[in-house]
């Protein structure tokens, strides 16, 4: 392998940092995958992916087995080290960075002059600075870039991933990828890793600029769904059938409608547009907007699913899917989530609840009093309403003759 890097740490074995160490060990980097869940930890090292993605259980055991990936708790010496850890916020829409501090001042030990430590958690604008001044004051005997007037002895980048679950592994090779160094040179040095494995272009910018393309990426996507969201709610009053709709307005040749659903989920979509309102509240008022309507969307069909359940006594509803998306697991930020946990609270009805892709409910979920984790079949022949929220594949082979005489409320519009 022709290339500085030859021994890479990849702090966060999540969504994100798993496939990453395994692209890089499978390029032959020797990896150091580091993270706080022992449990992730052990499977990692048994050759087991503890997240579900499409082709990264075999990947994770081929390159455990070559010995090119090893997981740790404890940071080790590295020529990189990569941090992906979470970014969530706190009420209000107030970013919490304190699991990128924390990683940066487990890393501080093991750092050496020559390293690069690259960011790669969607972020805040600033962010990069931020962690470049933990880092200093951590290990006040290295300089780091914008701080001193020296030649930065630690090169400090934001990358930004911009992959879709499902299709990680493929999209972290073939995507364009954004470089955002905090100097020309860092985002040089970085650019030289990424060049391992990425086969789209590397497109070099400052840290600054990077942060706040990530985030406009996924503001740009929320406020297009909160368009389609309203239109769903709007086609509810006013009798209009919003699949139909949509379809035929999209027959335009600039007209691209996306497709309304139960609210918005995920780590990015539900959460990045906050990052950007709280930074210029006053400016930002249409992407406020887009994510007050999709915040909002959840509550809108739990009211549709009371109304239908009024008409009946004793009502059985089938709630059709958790997760946030189609066909993965990831239950972060999934209107249909909140969805169920909404139902329950009002005592709409007996709710037998089908997430094909988790073994049980969520903590949230699990033993709320008239909620049951059922299989499809049983809770569809049971149910008095099929509540679709999430189109699953196995969902979309549902026999229309089983929802015959079912009431059916599809926010995805697979029956449509």
């Amino acid at each position: 392998m022709n290339s500085m890097y030859t021994r890479v740490s990849v702090v966060g074995l999540g969504y994100i940092g798993l496939p990453t160490a395994v692209v890089l060990a499978s390029q032959g980097v020797e990896v150091v995958g580091v993270d706080v869940n022992e449990n992730a930890v052990s499977m990692i090292n048994g050759g087991k992916a503890h997240i579900v993605e499409p082709d990264l259980d075999a990947r994770v055991k081929a390159v455990v087995s070559s010995g090119k990936l090893r997981a740790t708790s404890t940071p080790e010496k590295a020529q990189a080290f990569i941090l992906a850890v979470p970014t969530p916020f706190k009420d209000g829409g107030v970013p919490d960075l304190s699991y990128i501090e924390s990683a940066a001042r487990s890393i501080a030990p093991q750092l050496e002059k020559g390293n690069l430590v690259i960011l790669e958690s969607t972020s805040p604008v600033g962010t990069t600075e931020k962690l470049a001044g933990w880092l200093s004051d951590a290990r006040p005997d290295l300089s780091f870039p914008g701080l001193s007037d020296n030649i930065p002895d630690v090169n400090i980048c934001y990358c930004p991933e911009r992959v879709l679950p499902g299709y990680v592994l493929k999209e972290l090779v073939e995507n364009d990828r954004i470089i955002g160094g905090l100097t020309a040179d860092c985002s040089v040095r970085a650019g030289a890793l990424y060049k391992i494995f990425v086969k789209g272009q590397l497109l070099m910018s400052d840290s600054r600029t990077a942060e706040m393309a990530k985030l406009t990426e996924n503001a740009y996507r929320d406020v297009n769904i909160a368009f389609a969201n309203e239109l769903s709610i709007i086609c509810d009053k006013i009798d209009v059938n919003v699949w139909e709709l949509i379809r035929l307005a999209n027959r335009h040749p600039r007209v691209n409608i996306l497709q309304p659903g139960p609210g918005v989920g995920g780590h990015c979509i539900a959460v990045d547009p906050w990052f950007i309102v709280h930074s210029a509240p006053e400016e930002a008022k249409l992407i406020a907007c887009a994510r007050a309507v999709n915040d909002g969307k959840p509550a809108a069909v739990v009211e549709k699913v009371k109304k239908a359940a009024e008409k009946l006594k004793n009502p059985v509803i089938a709630c059709l899917g958790l997760a946030y998306k189609a066909d993965i697991d990831d239950l972060r930020e999934s209107p249909a989530v909140g969805i169920v946990e909404l139902l329950v609270k009002d005592g709409t009805g007996e709710l037998m609840v089908v997430e094909p892709h988790v073994k049980d409910l969520p903590e949230r979920l699990s033993g709320l009093p008239g909620v049951k984790h059922s299989g499809m079949e049983s809770a569809i022949k049971k149910a008095d309403i099929v509540l679709l929220l999430v189109d699953h594949s196995v969902f979309r082979k549902i026999p229309y003759d089983s929802l015959r005489d079912k009431v059916v409320i599809d926010t995805r519009g697979i029956f449509n």
